[in-house]
């Protein structure tokens, strides 16, 4: 990889005739060698994600970067390019709300050295994590979610600046739209109180209890525009015992959540999962 130099390229608009085709054949100019590419268009809505790379020596940026942005205007269509260096470690983010268990332990397995990721940023809707972050030394961003688009759109600027890899919600309890997702799709990992599909939104422990379960579980997935319903990573469960009230639930239930979700980010960093047709492989 030393002798190579590589890029991270998304395309993001209304969909059109003849996008992949046009983009691909400007890199083919630039002497590109297309490393992977994804497409899907919903509802009208065209996305892209492509890797690059170049003989290390021959890669213009200046001249890439101009490229692109003349297509985005041409096309209509928002590009953006990010110079990357495959042997440094992952930039990851966290988004939290109020809870603290999943981003304490992720940030604490970071500082043990057994997580080989770099936590650049946490963005909060609420202030509450504030202080965990500072422990750890990641900076913190207050976004209050009270307009989506326009809280979207701050957060988004906030994971480029940082120049982030892959987002993690660590109990952030808030949806996220598809113009979020699409520009990090099967790079968000969520982690859900419930062995999905069953229990899908913010009260799961409340209606498994409610539904008297015997078994509750724990679900790490990826995100998509479907709430909860995500490719899942990891999954783990519980028996519950007779006379177990709601409480106790909850608290080993987010036990198991911060478990869960470490595992699911460990296979995530270890490039084991592969995501067919809807489904996480591990390969």
């Amino acid at each position: 990889m030393r002798t190579r130099e590589f890029a991270t390229i998304t395309v993001i608009g209304k969909d059109k005739t003849g996008v992949i085709a046009r983009v691909t054949h400007f890199l083919f100019e630039q002497h590109a060698n297309i490393e992977a590419l994804e497409e899907q268009v919903t509802r009208g809505q065209f996305s892209m994600n492509l890797q690059a790379s170049w003989k290390r020596g021959t890669l213009r940026r200046e001249a890439v970067e101009a490229g692109l942005a003349e297509l985005a205007r041409a096309l209509q269509m928002e590009i953006k390019v990010r110079f990357t260096d495959p042997r440094r470690r992952q930039r990851f983010a966290l988004m939290v709300t109020k809870e603290p268990h999943c981003a304490e332990t992720l940030l604490q397995e970071v500082r043990a050295g057994r997580l080989k990721a770099e936590p650049v940023i946490m963005i909060g809707n609420r202030p509450d994590l504030a202080p965990l972050a500072a422990r750890h030394k990641v900076p913190f961003e207050h976004i209050p979610w009270v307009e989506r688009d326009a809280a979207e759109r701050q957060a988004l600027e906030k994971l480029e600046a940082a120049e982030v890899d892959f987002v993690v919600l660590a109990r952030f309890m808030k949806i996220l739209s598809p113009n979020f997702v699409w520009r990090y799709k099967n790079k968000i990992i969520n982690i859900h109180p419930s062995l999905l599909p069953s229990f899908p939104g913010a009260q799961a422990y409340r209606q498994a209890y409610e539904s008297g379960v015997k078994i509750v579980g724990v679900t790490a997935h990826f995100v998509t525009m479907h709430l909860d319903e995500g490719p899942i990573i990891a999954q783990d469960c519980f028996h519950v015992k007779p006379n177990m009230e709601l409480p106790e639930i909850v608290r080993r239930g987010q036990q198991l959540e911060a478990r869960v979700l470490l595992r699911a980010v460990k296979l995530f960093l270890a490039k084991k999962l592969d995501v067919y047709w809807g489904i996480v492989k591990q390969v």
